[in-house]
């Protein structure tokens, strides 16, 4: 049985390798560019717009609703990254329903590539937040002392990030597996089903594990409200 997508090889030469999960990886990416190029090719603000205009905007106003649920007040700065880590993943996990597929999610190198993704990405939005200054400055609160915990903290962090996700495809992967060479019938169709359910959640939890992260190192503070102008004024 195959753990990782990792040990299906279709070329190599010396070291140079092109395995399934690269393969897959490229493969979702350009389905993903070229949808989104095709859906907002002909966008309309009538009444009447397509399906795919319908559900393109659902899409977009969930996440945008979520984002904006994690105390992040400007969703649409973060949705570019968050929203591509969302649809990645979810796709991955979607089309597990083409025979012979595996997710490329199921590789160890694919859930620590997301994983340092976000581990860059969080101290960029905070930088560009608070000043390098000021970000740099939050790994020494609340004391000196706490400089190494919290470096060691991003590290865990984002290898929590990895093994989680890889954990959870894989094992879906291989529980399908264990059942097609037992009962290939019944039973791995409902696992097929649960697989398509557990791999939504897991993008789900993915990415607004980003946006805790990515909220936490902005600071984000509700703004003030403004005070309504006085008769004088």
């Amino acid at each position: 049985m195959r753990l990782s997508p990792d040990a299906i090889i279709f070329w190599q030469y010396g070291f140079f390798k092109l395995n399934a999960t690269i393969a897959t990886t490229w493969a979702l990416m350009l389905v993903l560019v070229v949808g989104a190029k095709l859906i907002t090719r002909h966008l309309s603000t009538d009444h009447k717009r397509s399906r795919w205009q319908n559900l393109l905007e659902i899409v977009v106003t969930g996440i945008e609703q979520q984002i904006a649920e994690v105390g992040l007040h400007h969703p649409r700065k973060y949705i570019g990254f968050l929203g591509s880590l969302f649809l990645f993943v979810a796709m991955a996990s979607l089309c597990t329903v083409i025979p012979g597929y595996e997710p490329p999610t199921g590789s160890l190198s694919t859930t620590a590539a997301l994983a340092l993704c976000v581990m860059v990405a969080v101290p960029l939005f905070g930088i560009e937040d608070q000043g390098l200054a000021g970000y740099l400055k939050s790994y020494l609160k609340p004391t000196v002392v706490m400089l190494p915990f919290n470096i060691i903290s991003e590290i865990s962090r984002t290898l929590a990030l990895a093994v989680r996700l890889f954990g959870n495809m894989m094992s879906g992967t291989m529980i399908i597996g264990i059942l097609l060479s037992i009962t290939p019938f019944i039973f791995p169709i409902v696992m097929t089903l649960l697989g398509l359910l557990t791999g939504m959640v897991q993008a789900y939890i993915f990415s607004i594990l980003a946006a805790v992260y990515i909220a936490a190192a902005t600071h984000v503070r509700k703004p003030k409200p403004e005070l309504a102008p006085t008769i004088e004024q």
